[in-house]
């Protein structure tokens, strides 16, 4: 399988344990299932510090994007995480393409990292559907939906406002950046 979580054997004195997971490649449901799932394991596998933080978890992130609704369930994961005092290292590598920005920039703020030499891609939410104009009108609700949540989630993890990233979806073009232009736009803290 293309994830692995990676948790060391006991540390010694005075260093860490290593606590990785890797997203290479598309965004679906079997990928993300198990990512979720590793998130949860390696927190609550996780050990206390003295102030009742738990062991740091890190995620490498090198994709073209995939399903949203895939996105969103380790977007969720991740802040649920976040939310039981265990940091989440992000680091961008490659590309961090459409659903795979969100997750770059879940990570904990001031933890999250891009390569010098990785490209980030942004675009609205696509969708392709056949069938009678209701069943389509119906989806396009849907697709309305996601894009929103999208936006709004990413405004709440970056330094971007919600107009700020419409103005960028409604190019209707694939938006790309330099990790530098990441870090301004908070969607990464630190290039490497």
């Amino acid at each position: 399988a293309a994830l692995m979580a990676i948790q060391s054997e006991a540390p010694a004195e005075g260093s860490k344990s290593t606590r990785l997971i890797n997203l290479f490649g598309e965004i679906e449901e079997e990928r993300c299932g198990e990512i979720a799932y590793a998130l949860r394991y390696l927190a609550d596998t996780g050990k206390r510090d003295k102030d009742g933080k738990l062991e740091p978890i890190e995620m490498i992130i090198s994709t073209h994007g995939g399903s949203a609704a895939d996105m969103f369930a380790v977007y969720d994961t991740i802040r649920l995480i976040r939310e039981d005092d265990c940091e989440i290292t992000t680091t961008g590598i490659g590309k961090i393409m459409s659903a795979g920005v969100l997750l770059l920039a879940a990570g904990t703020r001031g933890k999250r990292r891009i390569g010098a030499n990785c490209r980030v891609m942004l675009h609205g939410v696509a969708s392709g559907h056949v069938g009678q104009i209701y069943s389509l009108e119906n989806e396009l609700e849907e697709v309305r939906w996601t894009q929103d949540q999208y936006i709004k989630s990413l405004a709440a993890e970056t330094d971007m406002t919600q107009k700020y990233i419409k103005k960028l979806i409604e190019r209707k073009v694939n938006v790309y950046l330099t990790a530098k232009e990441a870090v301004e736009l908070g969607i990464a803290d630190e290039v490497f």
